[in-house]
């Protein structure tokens, strides 16, 4: 595309996600919204009001089936923003009509769907990118860096997770009734439903797909007793079961000889946390109370210090430029910087700073997780999605969005 040219942007799925996306659209000067999808023309609507209530300065034409929105001639690239199950398909889709395609996390059901996704990529050649907002976050963005740096020395095992009480809005009448992809996911499936917020980050850090890979995963989950209880005080006896466990735990080994541990954690009170550690030969950093230690630096020895003396030397230039400029956005300005990403790759005709690679792997998690717990925690075979080519792979793209 020129330079000077904004993308056309098309927007599959307007429920309360691309709602929320289209506040971080509205924002962005390289984007116009041309055309809105949903299969309940009332979403349509939905989405032209909020534009309409925000002054946008177009109207995009409307439409229920998605093969009428994926046309070159009316959009130059597309943002996935449904319920889980569609997002594959409609990425392979928007692919195949050669739309450079956007798609919201979490999404698949099985590993040939992550299969099929890159074998469409690798023929297509049309990029796509999951919309990952927390390899955008400033402590991220700004660890990253740190381990580029080598401040923690040899990073040696890193964690995470998605640790946030869901329960009540899960086990709700209207989210039960409407068949929400959360309480669905929730009642039917026992695994790693959401890996993507931790694992994004923690594959940059671990040059995942590019110098190394996921080599093995086990999952174990605990019993559903928090979701069941909310059901039983809600409904009575009378109601389906939850199928996932309250807390579930999975470790991945890294062909680097890494481990990570990931937790989901969406059923049992608790505050909000990603739950972000990496541990090195050097130091650690940890998420919660945003704490640091680094052997030798650190001004006492054994004790935690803040990491916001780090961050004044290692904030990535994007989050300076953020701060100073007024951050915006829904996420704390990640869903704003992931877009900002997503466009400048558009526009520049350079690759996503997270292809589908790392999409593909992110979600095979998932699958993979399932089959573990269902096997006692057995460790699963991790596919390598790039067939060989993470040993010695391409030049990163060409991108202010990456370190």
């Amino acid at each position: 595309m020129n330079q000077s040219a904004r993308v056309r942007l098309g927007i599959i799925g307007i429920g309360g996600r691309a709602l929320g996306l289209m506040d971080s659209i509205a924002a962005i000067d390289e984007f116009v919204i041309t055309g809105l999808c949903d299969i309940r023309p009332e979403c349509c609507e939905n989405g032209l009001k909020w534009l309409r209530e925000h002054d946008y300065p177009t109207v995009p034409f409307t439409c229920t089936d998605a093969r009428e929105l994926l046309d070159p001639e009316r959009i130059d690239a597309v943002i996935i923003a449904t319920s889980w199950n569609e997002h594959v398909e409609l990425a392979i889709a928007a692919m195949e009509a050669g739309i450079p395609v956007g798609f919201e996390v979490g999404g698949a059901s099985s590993l040939d769907q992550c299969w099929e996704l890159v074998k469409t990529y690798e023929r297509t050649r049309t990029p796509c990118m999951m919309l990952e907002n927390c390899c955008f976050g400033r402590y991220e963005m700004a660890v990253l860096r740190m381990i580029r740096d080598g401040l923690f020395g040899e990073v040696v095992h890193c964690e995470g997770g998605y640790q946030h009480f869901l329960g009540k809005y899960i086990v709700s009448p209207e989210s039960l009734e409407s068949g929400h992809q959360r309480s669905f996911h929730h009642m039917h499936r026992n695994g790693e439903l959401y890996p993507t917020h931790e694992i994004g980050p923690i594959s940059k850090y671990l040059n995942i797909n590019r110098g190394n890979r996921f080599l093995t995963l086990s999952s174990f989950a605990s019993k559903a007793a928090s979701l069941n209880a909310l059901a039983r005080e809600n409904f009575g006896e009378a109601h389906e079961p939850f199928m996932l466990g309250d807390f579930v735990t999975t470790v991945l080994k890294c062909a680097g000889g890494e481990t990570v541990m990931i937790a989901h954690d969406t059923s049992l009170p608790r505050p909000y946390s990603r739950g972000n550690v990496v541990h090195g030969t050097r130091g650690i950093w940890m998420e919660i109370n945003h704490s640091i230690y680094i052997e030798g630096m650190s001004p006492e020895s054994d004790k935690w210090e803040d990491i916001a003396p780090y961050l004044e030397k290692y904030d990535h230039p994007i989050w300076k430029q953020f701060l100073a400029d007024g951050v915006q956005g829904g996420h704390d300005g990640m869903d704003y910087l992931e877009l900002k990403a997503f466009a400048h790759s558009v526009i520049n005709g350079v690759g996503f700073p997270l292809d589908v690679y790392d999409a593909a792997c992110w979600m095979a998690i998932t699958i993979l997780s399932e089959n573990s717990v269902a096997m006692g925690g057995a460790p699963q075979p991790f596919p390598d999605f790039t067939n060989g080519k993470w040993v010695r792979r391409e030049p990163l793209p060409d991108t202010p969005y990456l370190p």
